[in-house]
């Protein structure tokens, strides 16, 4: 079955799980789950689908405020099946960039790009273990590049990424006895409604360019090849490991 960019995967009635899946990367990745034959729930805050636009054909829907226990448990007792767990949804400065640093900003910021991630997590690991999915089940974590480098714009959020990445490596040996295999990624700059608000201002985009060795930003559609590389058997004996996929901006 067809994924992203030609390559192919069957993901047959697999049941895969993508939290803030309503847009960008989120919503590419469940493209292409359900174009390789995979049964795929979304995620958003709004209270239906219907109040998104954009192509939701075939897709499952659950109301999730990343930070909110009683969203979580409700996702967990409406999936009594899942083999593939993504945990895209994020928000970089909740409240305004202006707001970044308050403590209280920077704790919601935490709450909601890790705890909120952990908890889904944690709540989904017994339908998780369940899975006879060849080479495990999978979990993928969406980690940034603010992972890595300081990045004064997003202190909460470059925080809470980081600690994605520790989380991937604990979560991999941890849950490894229970045939759950976890893995991350690291997107590079991409083209997604959020950053096309910055795309025509040089004094941002330049700097970035000019450390690119590829010379340009991603396409949401370049994510979700790999993600789905990392869930198939093929990737059996990949595990605790963060993948940039950033162009070559990480190598300098």
């Amino acid at each position: 079955m067809p994924s992203s960019l030609g390559c192919r995967f069957d993901y047959t009635g697999r049941h895969v799980l993508i939290t803030g899946g309503t847009a960008g990367i989120g919503l590419a990745i469940a493209h292409a789950y359900r174009d390789a034959g995979a049964i795929v729930s979304v995620t958003g805050r709004k209270s239906r689908l219907a109040d998104y636009s954009g192509n939701f054909d075939r897709l499952g829907y659950f109301q999730m405020e990343a930070n909110d226990p009683g969203h979580i448990a409700a996702i967990a007792r409406g999936l009594p099946t899942l083999d593939i767990l993504v945990n895209n949804a994020g928000e970089p400065a909740p409240g305004g960039f202006e707001v970044r640093f308050e403590p209280d900003t920077f704790e919601l910021t935490v709450q909601i790009i890790l705890f909120g991630p952990y908890r889904l997590a944690h709540a989904l690991k017994p339908v998780l273990a369940k899975s006879d999915m060849p080479g495990g089940a999978s979990v993928v974590n969406l980690a940034s590049l603010s992972s890595y480098f300081g990045m004064d714009a997003v202190p909460g959020y470059g925080a809470a990424k980081a600690a994605i990445v520790q989380l991937t490596k604990t979560l991999a040996i941890s849950w490894q006895s229970d045939g759950i295999r976890v893995n991350a990624i690291a997107p590079g700059h991409t083209r997604t409604r959020l950053f096309d608000q910055v795309i025509d201002l040089p004094e941002f985009v330049n700097p970035i360019l000019a450390r690119t060795p590829m010379g340009r930003f991603a396409e949401a559609d370049e994510m979700a090849g790999p993600v789905l590389f990392l869930t198939s058997p093929q990737a059996s004996f990949i595990t605790g490991q963060t993948v940039p996929i950033c162009g070559g901006y990480s190598i300098f």
